[in-house]
């Protein structure tokens, strides 16, 4: 073991791409404990949907934003249940709303100015495919995309997965769920003006397949989790190509918080029709500054997972008390993880 890890020291130093045994990225230390049971009480019998969506508020108060499925895994015949909650750090309900404006909420963002951004990744006639700005009340502020069309084009999307805002004001948007979405990152400007797209299908350096999730860090960087080549691939604001990591596994949601530490979920790894073989699926964390050497692993709830569903977090998010939140589609519940170490 002891000369595995100097080979990847090594590897951080010279390409800044980081390299490491399967064995050493499955076993880092968890320093997180699970709290026991759903986390986010739901009114009278509401029972949580498929859940890929979650993230902080931005107004200091603690409180975490969630978009769940309407208590199933799409929206469809739930037209009266609002999908978008708002929780406080107990996991006390405090507002919910959109009822009736989502087919399949997948991704979200809360802005500086605590604005929550939700992308909507199926449609049908007259609604979905579209992300759409909320004020912290539930005021519809602006939507993206036509309702209920997909396509590829300056305003159209298909299947957009997630969705951020930089400190700027810009919006970049990663179109396309699955491997037949655009695979492709849209960037608009603060008031919805579109300014440029890249990527494509592929599996070379700015193709996609399955652009799942965003992220940004302290430089501006634009992290993408390329969940159908198991990879994040690394972008500057204007779309020029940085860097791939491999070593955070197959990721499904990115997070990166105020210290330049990246949280990756990985809900997929080692699935029986064989995405990425010998990886285990959990949440991946490490920092940014030292070249994304893995430092923590909380491995799978599911002991052993290994099959054609999704199970484990799929959206991660980390409060301000260090606090992590799991988005799980698969198990319909949001899971949180209180830090110990």
């Amino acid at each position: 073991m002891k000369n595995i890890f100097v080979c990847y020291v090594i590897n951080i130093v010279l390409f800044n791409v980081t390299i490491e045994s399967t064995f050493g990225q499955n076993h880092p230390p968890n320093p997180y404990k699970t709290v026991e049971g759903i986390w986010g009480k739901l009114p009278g019998e509401r029972l949580w949907g498929g859940t890929s969506a979650v993230f902080p508020a931005q107004d200091g108060s603690g409180n975490i934003w969630v978009a769940e499925r309407c208590g199933q895994n799409s929206c469809v015949g739930r037209e009266n249940i609002p999908p978008i909650l708002l929780f406080d750090k107990n996991g006390k309900l405090l507002r919910s709303f959109a009822a009736g404006m989502f087919v399949w909420p997948h991704g979200i963002f809360v802005d500086a100015a605590n604005n929550v951004w939700v992308t909507d990744a199926r449609g049908r006639p007259g609604i979905g495919h579209q992300i759409h700005k909320f004020s912290p009340d539930g005021e519809l502020l602006m939507s993206l995309g036509v309702p209920g069309v997909a396509g590829e084009g300056k305003t159209i999307f298909n299947q957009p997965s997630d969705v951020l805002v930089a400190p700027n004001g810009d919006i970049f948007v990663a179109d396309g769920h699955g491997l037949r979405g655009n695979n492709r990152i849209v960037k608009f400007a603060n008031d919805g003006t579109f300014i440029k797209t890249w990527g494509k299908t592929g599996q070379a350096d700015g193709d996609f397949r399955d652009p799942h999730a965003l992220a940004m860090d302290s430089q501006g960087r634009l992290f993408v989790g390329d969940r159908g080549n198991s990879r994040i691939q690394i972008f500057d604001q204007d779309g020029n190509y940085i860097a791939t990591w491999t070593q955070f596994g197959r990721p499904s949601g990115l997070f990166i918080d105020t210290d330049d530490i990246l949280y990756c979920a990985d809900s997929e790894s080692n699935a029986t029709w064989g995405n990425n073989p010998g990886w285990r699926r959990g949440i991946r964390i490490g920092s940014i500054r030292d070249g994304g050497f893995v430092s923590a692993f909380i491995p799978d709830p599911v002991i052993d997972a290994d099959n054609a569903g999704t199970t484990g977090a799929e959206g991660v998010a980390v409060d301000s008390d260090g606090n992590l939140y799991g988005a799980e589609v698969g198990p319909r519940m949001l899971r949180k993880y209180i830090k110990t170490k």
